[in-house]
């Protein structure tokens, strides 16, 4: 199993907690487990990205957006160094395991136009979407203004790596002829099941255990559940509707798989 460690270059961000309110040991423990939790998300995105690209060169994709991607590899790997500056700084390691990682799918079975796409709708109009608007949340609710500003940081990249997703569908519109959409609104099926099954397992059926650890990034999950069903039929849902999907339909079918 690769390690990662991130304690050198967490050091060199100076990155204090001087307004953090007071901490029971286990409101601690969590915001510390949390927070490398999400180092490791935000470095397994990194590799996410990189996959991504290669696909945009396959398909014909211009070279600007290329280019886009290339910088979300960056952003990604500067936002496990953010998060494990946070963890270095409540008194954790900024050390973990990677789990094991499946490839970024080829959709070997697809043209490359229609590969990217399923992708791109996976990672930047479903994921990244519903990352926004957790984000947000979180930022929100944090007290200390550095974590803030932190969140503040992050979630304006995952703003842009959903807008990417959104505003390619509409720049490559012309190249989707009724067949691929069809396709494409079968493979929706399959990514939004596993949108839905992922986010539930990440956000556990629980309140936070106490308004100081959510102050320092402890999500809400029973809040947090309830945003990502708010964020799916208000914002991904109308956005694939308004761009020719049967995202309604699809959802209801991924759901009722996912049961």
């Amino acid at each position: 199993m690769a390690r990662l460690d991130l304690r050198a270059l967490a050091a060199k961000e100076g990155f204090r907690l001087e307004d953090t309110p007071e901490l029971r040991a286990t409101d601690r423990a969590s915001a510390i487990a949390t927070w490398k939790g999400r180092m490791v998300n935000e470095h397994i995105s990194a590799r996410v990205f990189a996959g991504l690209l290669p696909q945009l060169m396959a398909a014909d994709v211009s070279a600007e957006r290329q280019a886009e991607v290339a910088a979300m590899i960056t952003e990604e790997l500067r936002h496990a160094v953010l998060c494990a500056s946070v963890v270095e700084a409540l008194g954790g390691e900024a050390v973990a395991e990677l789990p094991a990682l499946p490839p970024v799918p080829a959709h070997e079975d697809a043209t490359p136009l229609e590969a990217v796409l399923r992708n791109v709708l996976s990672i930047c109009c479903l994921s990244e979407t519903v990352a926004v608007a957790l984000i947000d949340a979180e930022r929100r609710a944090t007290g200390p203004a550095a974590l803030q500003s932190l969140l503040t940081t992050i979630v304006a990249d995952e703003v842009g790596h959903s807008r990417f997703g959104w505003t390619l569908l509409d720049e490559l519109a012309h190249r989707i002829d009724p067949g691929l959409r069809e396709r494409l609104d079968d493979y929706l099926v399959v990514a939004l099941e596993h949108l839905h099954t992922h986010e539930l397992s990440h956000l556990p059926p629980r309140a936070a255990p106490s308004e100081a650890a959510e102050a320092i990034g402890v999500c809400d999950g029973l809040e947090a559940r309830g945003l990502f069903f708010d964020t799916v039929e208000t914002a991904i849902l109308p956005g694939l509707e308004l761009r020719g999907f049967r995202a309604r339909e699809c959802w209801a079918a991924a759901t009722a798989a996912a049961a």
